[in-house]
């Protein structure tokens, strides 16, 4: 008898849990855009930041903090080695792992107690290629409010490890206010323990490149994530946000709401979401959307919702997207009491993304993201070129 070996039949990737990961870049092929999680990205944009060695060391920040808080936030450099880094998450694309393989030290930003609010700043980065690495510890039982402020030059690829302890409360908002040129990647690993609630709040406005994806691992029993977004592009602007949310015990609750609005030629958004509900997550509560508004010819959202189910026993789990243009009753609306047709366009724009910020619970914070929406609503909302 003659036995012929074959090689084995090649098998899909099933799920998203099962994608491969791997902290070394080397062990990443290189990108084509053909990959699943590449396939909207104008990967050349960005090439650069594909690479090993990339500028992995220091930069300056500036942590403020709440004066007559009961607890603290603090950070600190801390090496490669600590215990916390790669607990979160590990990175399952090539820029995420190039991030990782390339930076030196990790800035460790530890939440106790009741820390009231805190911002932490970066402004000068500047415009050559780099890695980051940052980890945030909520430890059991705190509170805070925490923003991540983005702004002036960048060219960076970066990944933030969020870990919440049991019953930690955290609300974190990343905000890009990015200059023209810049271009940003960055993966944001949850890890969100028993009791523990994670309100996690994107807000995307300045930069050439964005592409910002918030991975959230519920852990515990009883854990929670509430995902918000807003973005705003702009004429050549590209900014993308995938989310990922992995229901993996009992009695869980996700809410992950995306809002956008994009005008002028090559203006591109894309936003994908991943909900995982594991054969352990006994009475899941899940539901997640995506709503995007295009003010001009030339723009272009591309939305894709996802949602993998292992197991019946849930409260519920649901999706909706949604893409469309100015509502024309709206507009007509208030153009009939005396509002010019371009303050009402700035109106309804300002109204569809403020009702995100208005989710982040903080009134100076709030006070602050309406502000930079209105500047970036000052360049003049077009008119519908029809």
């Amino acid at each position: 008898m003659t036995i012929i070996e074959t090689e084995p039949a090649f098998v899909p990737v099933q799920t998203r849990s099962e994608r491969f990961k791997s902290t070394d870049v080397a062990d990443f092929d290189s990108v084509t855009g053909r990959e699943a999680t590449w396939r909207y990205t104008p990967v050349a944009r960005i090439a650069e930041l594909f690479e090993a060695g990339l500028d992995g060391s220091r930069y300056d920040y500036d942590l403020r903090t709440s004066e007559y808080a009961a607890g603290g936030v603090t950070a600190e450099w801390v090496a490669r080695d600590h215990a916390l880094i790669g607990t979160a998450g590990v990175p399952e694309e090539k820029a995420s792992a190039a991030a990782w393989t390339s930076f030196g030290e990790a800035l460790l930003v530890t939440v106790s107690g009741d820390a009231g609010e805190a911002s932490l700043t970066r402004s000068a980065l500047g415009t050559s290629d780099r890695a980051a690495h940052t980890v945030i510890h909520a430890t059991a039982g705190s509170t805070a409010t925490l923003l991540l402020r983005n702004t002036g030059d960048a060219s960076l690829t970066e990944n933030v490890e969020v870990i919440l302890d049991q019953g930690a409360r955290l609300t974190l908002v990343s905000v890009q206010e990015w200059t023209d040129a810049s271009r940003h990647v960055s993966t944001h690993f949850a890890s969100v323990g028993r009791d523990a609630l994670l309100k996690h709040v994107v807000v995307s406005l300045g930069g050439a490149f964005i592409r910002l994806n918030p991975a959230v691992h519920l852990t515990g029993p009883g854990a929670e994530i509430e995902a918000y977004g807003a973005y705003f592009a702009d004429a050549g602007q590209y900014i993308e946000h995938q989310v990922y949310v992995f229901h993996d015990e009992q009695h869980q609750r996700s809410r992950v709401t995306y809002k956008g609005a994009l005008q002028g030629s090559s203006a591109q958004t894309v936003w994908i979401g991943d909900v995982l509900i594991g054969q352990k997550a006994v009475g899941t509560d899940s539901y997640e959307q995506n709503r995007n508004l295009v003010l001009t010819d030339g723009a272009r959202a591309d939305s894709v919702p996802n949602l993998e189910i292992e197991i019946g026993d849930i409260v519920g789990a649901g999706h909706a997207s949604a893409t469309g243009r100015f509502d024309d009753e709206q507009l007509f609306y208030l153009q009939s009491r005396g509002i010019t047709e371009d303050e009402a366009r700035r109106l309804v724009v300002r109204g569809f993304l403020v009702e995100i910020v208005q989710q982040i619970g903080s009134p100076e914070l709030e006070e602050h993201l309406q502000a930079a929406i209105e500047t970036e609503l000052s360049g003049g909302v077009a008119g519908d070129a029809r």
